[in-house]
């Protein structure tokens, strides 16, 4: 299978031209070993029980091999974190050193690595990876302030509702629909099965799992509590897990990085107050969140907001895996700029911006995310409010949807089709 370009293909080749040791992190199937095996001239792969044999009885051998040397799924032998670390003390040159993996281990290092090796988030394929359209309007350039706001996309409601389902795990790309949904349906069942023991957590109630992350799910972008998610999830049964064990689940499913909250934005140096600190829900992939709720592209177009979805919302389940999609884009393309992505919403909830892409001088461009394809003056009100309130700190406001072309409204807010939006 060719190899899709990816995002972070860039901001990978920055950091090995100066720094000795990267370690690429995020979920299984993501394109990690790939991404990294095409700069590698040795790959120590030891997910491999005999390679792993190998290196376990001497760790120091993948400071011998050829570099840049690759060990990948690094976290099934924790004691080469420590190896390399040493290596880069020992001056190990740029690009020396590439480390991939798709847990956290319950066996940490002895040392962070704080200093000596970087991490860098893989996430999966955003639109613009996946070749739906050629981008017209850049992330980077709306941060600048006054980037170019135009172009057309031929991508409609419907491929936007394919594209929910179809997942950006790049090897689940070539599939049909059918092949996709057993894929994704076997790859969360081996979370349950495999994952939680390989990370170290005993799963005692698969079930009970199982519901608490479909109860996740139906909370995707959303500021739900945890409370909600857990009664959402055991409603009808009288022996609820203690608070204790779903909170084991989040830490785990964050340690295997399924999982990937947006915080919410704390205003630190601005007149605002009485923010909500609570974060919005996401899975890595709302592809996941689709398949735990049982939901395909036909029955999101026919049924946007269906009945059985366990956590009561304000609007349509459609629109929250669509605002996902454009959180999962949005990253990817922020954290190419040197960006972070939060969420604003004042505590009693009267204004709410769906993301905040936050750079380094903390000046801030915000997103609002319409399943719509015209915005309308309500529909912009936060954004509104929000540069009344900021002044210039608001660098671009934008309007994210599935319409079909980019253009700026007259009062200068921009309004960009997904499809359209690239790094």
């Amino acid at each position: 299978m060719e190899y899709a370009k990816r995002v972070v293909d860039g901001e990978l080749d920055r950091m090995l031209a100066e720094l000795p040791a990267v370690a690429i992190v995020g979920p299984k199937a993501v394109g990690k070993t790939a991404t990294a095996q095409r700069r590698a001239t040795s790959v120590v792969d030891l997910s491999d029980p005999e390679e792993s044999d190998l290196v376990g009885a001497d760790l120091r051998r993948v400071t011998r091999l050829p570099r840049p040397v690759l060990i990948d799924e690094w976290q099934a032998l924790p004691g080469v974190w420590d190896v390399v670390r040493r290596g880069v003390d020992e001056g190990a040159e740029p690009g020396s050193f590439l480390l991939t993996g798709s847990a956290t281990p319950s066996e940490r290092p002895m040392h962070s690595g704080a200093g000596r090796i970087v991490q860098l988030r893989m996430r999966p394929m955003t639109l613009a990876e996946r070749g739906v359209a050629e981008p017209t309007v850049s992330l980077l350039g709306l941060l600048g302030g006054g980037g170019a706001v135009d172009g057309e996309s031929v991508v409609v409601l419907e491929d936007y509702a394919d594209e929910i389902v179809a997942s950006g795990f790049p090897g689940f790309r070539h599939l049909t629909a059918r092949g996709t949904r057993d894929s994704l349906d076997t790859y969360l069942r081996l979370v349950v099965e495999r994952d939680f023991p390989d990370a170290g957590r005993e799963v005692r109630r698969p079930g009970t799992l199982r519901a608490w992350m479909r109860a996740y799910a139906a909370a995707t972008s959303t500021t739900a509590s945890y409370t909600e998610i857990l009664d959402a999830a055991t409603a009808g049964e009288p022996d609820k897990p203690a608070r204790t064990t779903t909170a084991a689940y989040r830490e785990t499913l964050e340690r295997i990085w399924l999982l990937e909250e947006v915080p919410a934005w704390v205003g630190a140096g601005s007149p605002l107050t009485a923010l909500g600190r609570s974060p919005k829900h996401h899975l890595t992939d709302p592809a996941l969140a689709a398949r735990l709720l049982g939901v395909t592209a036909t029955s999101l177009l026919d049924r946007p907001n269906p009945a059985d979805v366990p956590v009561a919302r304000r609007g349509s389940l459609f629109g929250a895996l669509f605002e996902s999609l454009v959180t999962l884009c949005v990253r990817v393309y922020a954290e190419a700029a040197g960006a972070t992505v939060s969420h604003l919403r004042t505590h009693r909830g009267e204004h709410e911006v769906d993301l905040v892409v936050e750079r380094d001088d903390g000046r801030i461009l915000a997103i609002e995310v319409k399943l719509g394809t015209a915005p309308s003056d309500r529909d912009v009100r936060h954004l509104r409010w929000l540069t009344e309130r900021l002044g210039p700190d608001v660098v671009d406001s934008v309007v994210v949807t599935t319409g079909r072309a980019a253009y700026r409204r007259p009062d200068g807010i921009a309004v960009v089709p997904l499809a359209l939006l690239g790094p």
